[in-house]
């Protein structure tokens, strides 16, 4: 059976990051990929230039009318900009128990853009982080949720990591890209302990999207019945290919895309 798949986010017209990543990531794991849009961007590889918010009781409208209609087997949750928005995401899923839901906690564009207002912090806090199977904040995202320093090494990213799975899900990743370091551990929190993930670092600037795209393969693999640490091992392992593929293709000036269809296209001159 051919799961299904829901992305919450918001648009990336250059079709690198948000919505329009999620559906790729999703395709390319081989699930049916559904968008509910929590706002427009007007953006592209260099950065984010303007905002434009969905009406948070139009959020939840499109949420209802998905599970509604279709069997819901996942949930991505990433950019949702305000308090009004997560507290609407929050109400429409409250009672959806069973699905897994990722969340990945979208702060701060590549290009370093505010994505989430400050209020709406907490918000995300209380009401959505407890409804998380997976919650997968980079450094700068784990330290905000938590009011701390950013975390500098491997000590400090498995405690804010531990603090994070204390305030409601079930397992929290903590991604390292954002060491001064050759190396990129992630660290998964569980209620069996802690797992790191290693990686070298990969020297290329097409990381737009990075983010939005492990937490959607995560979802996919998640609704296909896969552990989170089985999740993460398969997530981590997509997204290397598509961050090593992204030089074939040329989108832009700025931060490039991943190739999301590493493994599916064929790449010519």
């Amino acid at each position: 059976m051919i799961r299904n798949v829901l992305s919450i986010a918001g648009s990336d017209p250059s079709g690198g990051a948000g919505i329009q990543a999620d559906l790729k990531a999703f395709s390319a794991r081989g699930v049916y990929g559904m968008a509910v849009l929590t706002a427009l961007t007007a953006q592209n590889t260099q950065g984010v230039s303007g905002v434009h918010l969905v009406p948070p009781q139009f959020v939840a409208d499109q949420i209802n009318a998905v599970f509604a209609d279709v069997r819901v087997d996942a949930v991505k949750i990433g950019m949702i900009a305000n308090a009004g928005i997560a507290e609407a995401v929050a109400g429409a899923l409250a009672d959806r128990g069973g699905i897994p839901v990722v969340i990945d906690p979208v702060m701060i564009a590549k290009g370093g853009a505010a994505l989430l207002a400050p209020e709406a912090v907490d918000v995300l806090t209380r009401q959505l982080l407890p409804l998380a199977t997976l919650l997968t904040p980079n450094l700068p995202e784990a330290a905000a949720l938590l009011h701390r320093p950013v975390a500098t090494n491997r000590a400090e990213m498995a405690e804010q990591a531990e603090r994070l799975r204390a305030l409601g899900p079930a397992a929290v990743l903590v991604k390292g890209g954002h060491l001064d370091s050759n190396e990129s551990p992630d660290v998964l929190a569980t209620a069996d302990g802690l797992h790191w993930f290693e990686a070298r670092r990969v020297p290329t600037k097409n990381t737009h999207g990075t983010g939005c795209t492990l937490s959607s393969a995560l979802a996919a693999e998640l609704a296909k019945g896969a552990s989170a640490r089985e999740a993460v091992a398969i997530a981590k392992e997509y997204l290397a290919g598509a961050v090593a593929a992204a030089g074939s293709l040329t989108v832009g000036s700025g931060h490039g895309p991943v190739q999301h269809f590493h493994a599916l296209w064929k790449h010519t001159a």
